[in-house]
């Protein structure tokens, strides 16, 4: 914009009022499909799935925290009642400020929604004020009270010789400034509470719930309690310990790792001024194991993740963070690549929507079902003439798909009730062959035949060695699981299992004779697996039971026995084959493990040295490009400066390279390479060059070096 002016000065401009517009999450799902109303059919198909997932997690985590949220919702009116009473107890009680140390594990991403439905029940049910603060925003006394004050008064605070960037960064609605100081919150809290009772000795007292309604207490939240400066923290519990009579102070401590973190950070000086009670969460382990049974496993949801997927997710879990919500996260990223990549997923939703999309599907996408390598297999099987029909009719195959996915719905149909009453009878068995979590039987199923493992052999040995009670008992537990199948197949199932019940009840009503006593220490072998032995004595028992079970004639309960085994055995041969045997399993499960890894597991300095070693496929600039590898004399200078120091050795002579980064700079330039100015180091490559060294010491390629001056010693080596 041109201006004109007699004098010099600065001029404003304001920019315009017309935003640049920025690509949703469709526009970016859409954009590299083949067809915009299919991909706008497989996003919004992708977009229910996904908000599926959002509701039930949150739905299970509700319910998972709902003990420890009910406990400690009791435990902030208990200590708000406590402090209306009079006696000697209550009063010493009263003089310490309640505290709560919630332990809620290393899983800390998940903290974040424990906090927040906790102080959502917190202002609801007990009070409205509610203050949560975090460690970096905390870093010392006053910006703690400071944070404090803000999120329970809504109003800005003003602190001495603070700077205007912390002012303007706070994001509570702000009406008017106070000064930072707790008499500032006893002012505040006196003016917008009622005092439910007369100090004076002739007035009777108000009942203890009016009490607690018109003196709510003011709960402090600490998320992140090993984060904080101990010295901060301790300041600031005896500054409030001076206030607790005139103040229902209220501390609530997130611990991610012991209680005994409270011992260590405060001295016992200070934590003697803290009532602590003590709060367990449940283990992120046993979140992930509800999460896999009622979201992964269920039925009703159609989307699928192979073995190799959810083997990339679960280690991810186990050796990085414990994050249920990563785990959700990483989840929802599979079914996002799934739909985008596969345009067969439109198959992949409720029975009607399917069935519906597979009569709108067109020659192109029939012959990607062709291309399929389940349905290859499939017509491999076939006779000839139905091949030709099933290679050349697409209304024939449109048919045969419908039928098939049918068959793969029956088949997800039958593998969860299958799959658990498999985990119910190997999860109580010594050593857990099949693994103790059901997640742990689920990826030996989806990656091979489980009735072929040695686990799974092992599994069946023990079950034929169990007494009468504890088979009865776990058949029962079975029976429960295939009730709430409406499947045929499992109800029938369900009716064989219930005879067998009916006859083993009935040997309790036959009076035979007693056994002798070799074949009794047969029959009833667990009391003597119930001794500790290792896994050589294990198999040796094992041998010798079977040896002299061939000498022996069975019992009628062994008998009966072996029946309900070979029952399961049959049911899991069925039932639990893996996804891959189905056809047309490419429609409902993700495959690409490599995809999810390279996404959830980031390497940044793999990222980082890829992009300064070849910059052109970041950039996409043709002049970048170099068929041996080598970089362009025309990359950024920081790229420049890396492939110089490749060439190094430990130390680097800052001198030798800023002039071999003078002379690819001035090629670069197009200079002539006999002129006497070419390579010449001046003001301006002298700029750049430290500008670039300073950016990949920030990096952490190369730091200084206290044996020369004019050095840097290189901390990285080998290129990526």
């Amino acid at each position: 914009m041109s201006t004109s002016s007699v004098s010099k000065g600065c001029f404003v401009f304001k920019p315009s009022a017309k935003k640049k517009k920025t690509l949703s999450l469709e526009d970016h799902f859409i954009h590299g499909c083949e067809g915009a109303d299919e991909s706008k059919t497989r996003f919004n198909l992708c977009q229910d799935l996904w908000d599926q997932i959002k509701t039930n997690t949150e739905l299970l985590q509700d319910e998972l925290n709902t003990k420890i949220l009910d406990s400690l919702l009791d435990f902030t009116r208990k200590c708000s009642s406590t402090r209306q009473h009079s006696d000697w107890t209550s009063h010493m009680r009263a003089s310490e400020i309640p505290t709560a140390a919630l332990v809620l594990g290393v899983n800390v991403p998940d903290h974040d929604m424990t906090f927040q439905s906790l102080s959502e029940l917190l202002r609801k049910s007990v009070t409205p004020h509610v203050a949560s603060v975090q460690a970096k925003e905390c870093g010392a006394l006053k910006h703690l009270i400071k944070r404090v004050l803000e999120r329970l008064l809504g109003t800005d605070v003003t602190v001495d010789d603070d700077n205007e960037e912390e002012t303007e960064q706070t994001s509570a609605p702000l009406h008017k400034s106070v000064h930072c100081s707790l008499s500032t919150l006893c002012d505040w809290y006196t003016m917008n509470t009622k005092k439910s009772y007369s100090l004076t000795p002739g007035k009777k007292r108000s009942s203890p719930v009016k009490d607690d309604l018109q003196q709510p207490p003011i709960v402090i939240i600490f998320k992140d309690l090993e984060a904080f400066n101990a010295r901060v923290l301790q300041d600031f519990i005896l500054i409030c310990s001076r206030y607790i009579e005139r103040l229902p102070l209220m501390f609530i401590f997130g611990i991610a790792t012991s209680p005994s973190t409270i011992q260590h950070m405060l001295p016992h000086s200070v934590s003697s001024l803290l009532c602590i009670e003590l709060f367990q969460s449940l283990s992120c382990t046993q979140h992930l194991a509800t999460v896999i049974d009622k979201l992964i496993l269920t039925t009703h949801f159609p989307f699928k993740l192979n073995g190799k997927v959810m083997q990339v997710l679960i280690s991810i879990f186990l050796y990085h963070d414990f994050s249920v919500r990563n785990f959700i996260k990483g989840v929802q990223l599979a079914l996002l690549e799934h739909f985008h990549s596969q345009p067969l997923s439109v198959l992949c939703c409720r029975k009607k929507e399917a069935l519906l999309n597979m009569m709108q599907l067109g020659h192109r996408d029939l012959e990607r079902i062709r291309q399929l390598p389940s349905f290859k297999r499939y017509v491999e099987k076939q006779e000839p003439q139905e091949q030709e029909h099933l290679l050349t009719d697409d209304t024939h195959l449109k048919e045969v798909c419908r039928r098939l996915i049918k068959d793969l719905r029956k088949y997800h149909k039958h593998y969860d009730p299958t799959l658990r009453c498999l985990h119910t009878l190997t999860s109580t068995l010594p050593r857990y062959p099949l693994g103790k979590q059901i997640r742990e039987l689920h990826l030996i199923c989806l990656e091979k035949n489980v009735w072929e493992n040695e686990e799974y052999q092992s599994a069946m040995k023990l079950l034929k060695m169990l007494a009468k009670d504890e088979l009865i008992s776990l058949l029962k537990k079975c029976a429960e699981i295939l009730q709430h199948s409406k499947s045929k197949n499992m109800k029938s199932a369900l009716l064989l299992l219930e005879a067998m019940l009916a006859k083993f009840k009935q040997l309790d009503s036959v009076v035979a004779e007693p056994p002798p006593p070799a074949e009794e220490s047969i029959t009833s072998p667990v009391k003597n697996l119930q001794k500790k032995m290792d896994l050589f004595q294990l198999q040796k028992a094992l041998l010798e039971m079977n040896e002299s079970r061939r000498s022996k004639k069975l019992s009628p309960f062994e008998v009966l026995r072996n029946e309900a085994l070979q029952f399961i055995d049959s049911l899991v041969q069925s039932h639990l084959s893996p996804p891959e045997s189905q056809t047309l399993y490419e429609v409902c499960y993700y495959s690409s493990s490599a995809t999810v890894r390279r996404h959830l597991n980031a390497a940044p300095r793999t990222s980082i040295q890829a992009a300064l070693n070849s910059p052109f496929y970041y950039l996409q600039n043709d002049r970048l490009k170099s068929e041996d590898g080598s970089v362009s004399n025309a990359a950024p200078d920081i790229c420049i400066v890396y492939k110089l120091h490749l060439e190094c050795g430990r130390l680097i002579n800052l001198f030798d390279w800023l002039e071999a980064f003078a002379t690819v700079v001035s090629a670069a330039e197009g200079n002539d390479p006999d002129s006497d100015s070419f390579g010449k180091v001046d003001d301006v490559k002298h700029a750049r060059f430290i500008r670039a060294v300073s950016e990949l010491e920030f990096l952490g390629f190369i730091k200084s070096t206290k044996q020369k001056t004019d050095h840097v010693a290189r901390i990285t080596w080998g290129g990526c």
